[in-house]
C-alpha cells in the first residue's frame, strides 16, 4: 500500500490506494529484498505484487538496474517505444541530480539533505555524492514504497549519518515529523529538500503546490529545494504515449507546462541559470558521451531555489 500517512495530507483525507510492489502488513525483510532481485530463473517472493508496472522498478529498468520484473520491463518498452529518448532523460535527471547536489555541498555549504521521493538506490546517490565533499553532511531518504525503504535500508546499513525513512511527498509533515529525520535533521538549519522527477507523479487534486509550500515553510532561511519535472510542451505526441503507459502503472505520470511548473518556486529564489532543461543546469560536460543532442527532447525543467521568506522556528 501506499506511505502510511493517514492523518497530515495536504487535503486531510486518506491517501488514495495504488497496488504497489508489496502488499501485506508488515515491512520487508532485507532477506526479502535480496530474493526480490530480478534473475529470469527465479521466481518473485508471494508478498511482491509483479503483474503491476512499478514506477520505480520502470526507473531502474531504464537506468540499466536489474530491480526489475517482466511487467517493469514490458511497461517501460512501451514507454520507450513513445518516448525513445527516455533513457537518456532519465542519466540526465541523475546528472542535474549530482550536479544540484554538488552545488549545495561544496558552494554554499549545506550540510543536510532530504530527498523525497528517491525510488532505487542506484549509484551516485545523494548522501556519496554529498559526503565525498562534506564528510559531516547527513541525508534522509523518503519514499512510500516500503519494498524500496528496505532495499535502501539494506544498501545503507552502517552508513552514517544516513537514514532512510517510509514516507508519502502527498503527506509532507508526517516525514518532516519523522523521529528517525529529526534525529539527523535540525529544521532550524539550512536544509536542502530534493523533489527529484517525483511531483510528476502527483496529481493536481493531490495540490502538489500545497505540498511544496508547506515544505517551505518548514525550512529555515538558507535552505534549498531541488526540482526536476517532466515537461509536456516539447513533444506532444511522445507526452500521450508516456502518460497512457504510466495510467496502469503504480503512479500516474502528470506532465506539466513551464508554466505549471515555475510556481513550485513560489518563496524561492531561483539560483542561475534557473528553471532549466535539466542537462543545461550548469553542464560539467556539454558533449559527453550519451547526452541529448537536444536538451528540450528529454521532456524534464530542473532547478534549484533559495528560500526567500522568512520562516518560524520549529524547535
Amino acid at each position: 500500500m501506499i506511505g502510511a500517512c493517514w492523518a497530515g495530507c495536504i487535503d486531510g483525507t486518506p491517501p488514495r490506494l495504488v497496488p504497489l510492489a508489496w502488499h501485506g502488513g508488515t515491512r520487508l525483510s532485507p532477506g526479502l529484498i535480496q530474493e526480490s532481485r530480478v534473475a529470469d530463473q527465479h521466481t518473485a517472493p508471494t508478498s511482491i505484487n509483479v503483474t503491476t508496472p512499478n514506477v520505480a522498478r520502470m526507473y531502474d529498468y531504464y537506468l540499466g538496474g536489474k530491480d526489475n520484473y517482466a511487467a517493469d520491463r514490458a511497461a517501460a518498452e512501451r514507454v520507450i517505444a513513445a518516448f525513445p529518448d527516455v533513457r537518456s532523460a532519465v542519466r540526465e535527471n541523475r546528472a542535474f541530480l549530482g550536479r544540484a547536489v554538488r552545488f549545495l555541498a561544496a558552494d554554499v555549504g549545506i550540510r543536510q539533505f532530504i530527498d523525497i521521493g528517491t525510488g532505487l538506490p542506484t549509484q551516485s546517490n545523494v548522501h556519496e555524492i554529498a559526503r565525498n565533499i562534506a564528510p559531516d553532511a547527513r541525508v534522509v531518504y523518503a519514499d512510500y514504497d516500503p519494498v524500496v525503504v528496505a532495499h535502501g535500508q539494506m544498501i545503507l546499513s552502517g552508513a552514517e549519518p544516513v537514514a532512510f525513512i517510509e514516507g508519502d511527498v502527498r503527506c509532507p509533515d508526517e516525514i518532516l515529523g519523522n523521529a528517525e529525520l529529526r534525529s539527523l535533521v535540525d529544521l532550524n538549519e539550512p536544509v536542502a529538500i530534493l523533489l527529484v522527477a517525483v511531483l510528476n507523479f502527483v496529481t493536481d487534486q493531490e495540490r502538489p503546490d500545497e505540498i511544496v509550500a508547506r515544505l517551505r515553510e518548514a525550512m529555515a532561511p538558507g535552505s534549498y529545494l531541488v526540482i526536476s519535472h517532466g515537461a509536456n510542451e516539447e513533444r506532444p505526441a511522445t507526452v500521450h504515449g508516456v502518460q497512457e503507459v504510466y495510467q496502469n502503472a503504480t503512479a500516474r505520470a502528470v506532465l506539466r507546462t513551464r508554466a505549471e511548473i515555475a510556481p513550485f518556486f513560489a518563496g524561492f529564489e531561483l539560483i542561475d541559470p534557473g528553471l532549466v532543461h535539466a542537462p543545461q543546469w550548469r553542464p560539467d560536460l556539454p558533449h559527453r558521451a550519451g547526452a541529448l543532442a537536444d536538451p528540450g527532447t528529454g521532456m524534464t525543467l530542473a532547478g534549484v531555489g533559495r528560500v526567500s521568506r522568512p520562516v518560524t522556528s520549529h524547535t
